[in-house]
């Protein structure tokens, strides 16, 4: 106890890694306030959220099922064809047609139409399964080998490429092929791109730069419509090369101008070039840098104090995945809000693809859905800064479930109310996915955030997986589409019950971190509102 008094503070320190800061401290110290360079840089990061939507919802134009129409010429004096009937596959040929040339969707292009809903709906359905395998494959990369801008590089140049490449697709099995490579690169897209933007910028500006990348999703998705519209008279195809060739160009610009997580390189262990991304901030944030050999200490005390934890307890492929398994809080939570998720996803991807059997313009009505996309993200901004962030989402996937029930009650003939009903239960979807998406990356530490978040992303795809041919299915009856993706968003909400409330904590950086949060007892009470 003596030797500890006589000895200098800065050996001291050292000599008691326990206390060091958090790297959550020690980075909000160096960074200082975020500038506004800084800030734009978090923003051009969100902005890919941007393209993310235009190649998640772009079947809803080029999967389309066009308007058509009887010719009046009867084929061998047969006249049956009438504007009455729900389907010319029973039509004798010759007594039809499409009114639009046939190139302007793939469904008239390749004669879907009466090749049954499993056909028609597999594109879709191939490009929300390659969001599975992508999210299951890549997610973990991004927490280990390549970090978080090299995973977004690399997911945007294949999502890019895939989509120009479908420009050419001479059949629907290979649009289908390339619709899943497409979807596989997308599927980690939005999830590097926002973790990496709340990692480089402070405390102040994480909601606002996650509610950024929901408003850039809205951007994107609310540019298909007038895209469309334009391109209403030619092929399908142009829709891929004008999405696509900008996305390409982007994801240069992205590698070129932003620098990786210093968090994330801090936890792996590259403590030079946490330092360096660190200074690089400071400097845009005005900080100049000074006093290095001091300041910087303190992200020594984190490397040591992260040494035995460093890659979440390994180097593998699925190291991330491991560690959150073996641990039953972590797997607890993990579960709970992907279930929650899975049950979103089904009406957040299923509304759009369904406005169509509204009996309602195609473009107005996925406007409409667009439109109710931005306000959302205001929304979920709000929540996030004033509301727990567990009863937030129990009132969102409550109310977006009675809303797709409605539609199912309400007369098919009321158009304009049953599509009211449809936006409003799109409105409040869209609110509580990225309400879930923010509260993910306060759930888990950063050692496993981003393999985390890409996990409750990929839940909410695989909701997308089952939605196309739900609504394939529900064309002719809404219970199979808007019923079961009431129930599903409805009842499946309700395990965010069985989650912490995390409003108001510090962000932790490694699984014994969080651990200790949840342990720590306030008032002889978990806060948290769970055991480890």
């Amino acid at each position: 106890m003596a030797d500890a008094a006589t000895t200098p503070l800065l050996t001291s320190h050292e000599a008691k890694p326990a206390k060091a800061p958090s790297i959550d401290d020690a980075i909000e110290t160096y960074i200082g306030a975020t500038g506004a360079t800084q800030l734009l840089k978090a923003m051009l990061l969100a902005f890919a959220w941007a393209f993310d939507a235009q190649q998640v919802f772009m079947s809803v134009f080029t999967d389309a099922e066009p308007p058509w129409h009887c010719t009046g010429v009867p084929a061998n004096g047969d006249s049956s064809c009438s504007p009455a009937a729900a389907s010319p596959c029973a039509l004798p040929p010759g007594t039809w047609e499409w009114d639009r040339p046939a190139e302007t969707s793939v469904v008239s292009e390749w004669a879907l139409k009466c090749s049954g809903p499993a056909l028609v709906s597999l594109p879709a359905s191939s490009f929300f399964a390659g969001n599975l395998a992508g999210g299951f494959l890549l997610t973990t990369l991004a927490d280990t080998h390549l970090g978080r801008r090299k995973m977004l590089f690399l997911s945007l140049v294949t999502m890019s490429l895939a989509g120009v490449l479908t420009a050419f697709s001479p059949n629907v099995w290979a649009y289908a092929a390339l619709r899943f490579v497409s979807g596989f690169g997308r599927s980690i897209v939005g999830t590097s791109a926002m973790v990496l933007s709340t990692e480089l910028v402070g405390k102040r500006w994480r909601n606002t730069v996650s509610a950024a990348g929901f408003v850039f999703f809205s951007v994107g998705f609310m540019s298909l419509p007038a895209l469309a519209y334009t391109f209403r008279e030619a092929s399908w195809r142009n829709m891929y090369v004008w999405t696509s060739l900008p996305s390409l160009c982007y994801s240069v610009l992205v590698y070129v101008l932003v620098q990786e997580s210093p968090r994330w390189l801090l936890v792996r262990g590259r403590k030079q070039e946490a330092i360096e991304a660190v200074r690089q901030i400071a400097s845009l944030n005005g900080g100049g840098g000074g006093g290095m050999m001091s300041s910087f200490s303190m992200l020594d005390a984190c490397a040591v104090e992260l040494g035995e934890d460093r890659g979440a307890g390994g180097e593998g492929l699925f190291a991330t995945l491991q560690s959150m398994w073996e641990r039953r809080w972590a797997l607890r939570r993990l579960a709970a809000i992907m279930t929650a998720s899975f049950g979103v996803g089904m009406v957040y991807y299923g509304m759009p693809l369904n406005v169509g059997s509204l009996s309602s313009n195609l473009y107005l009505s996925v406007a409409y859905n667009a439109v109710a996309e931005l306000p959302s993200s205001i929304l979920s901004w709000l929540f996030m800064g004033r509301f727990n962030r567990r009863t937030s989402v129990l009132v969102l996937t409550t109310a977006s479930g009675l809303c797709s029930l409605a539609c199912v009650v309400i007369p098919g003939e009321r158009t304009g109310v049953r599509m009211a009903a449809e936006v409003c239960s799109f409105f409040a979807s869209c609110t509580a996915y990225d309400v879930m998406l923010m509260y993910s990356i306060e759930l888990f530490p950063t050692s496993v955030r981003n393999s985390a978040v890409g996990l409750v992303r990929q839940a909410v795809v695989l909701g997308g997986v089952v939605a196309p041919v739900l609504v394939a299915v529900g064309r002719e009856r809404s219970y199979w589409s808007f019923g079961v993706f009431g129930l599903a968003v409805g009842c499946l909400g309700l395990f965010v019950a069985c989650l912490p409330e995390t409003r108001g904590r510090r962000m932790s950086d490694t699984m014994e971190e969080e651990e200790q949060q949840t342990e720590a007892p306030t008032s002889g009470m978990d806060n948290n509102g769970e055991l480890a």
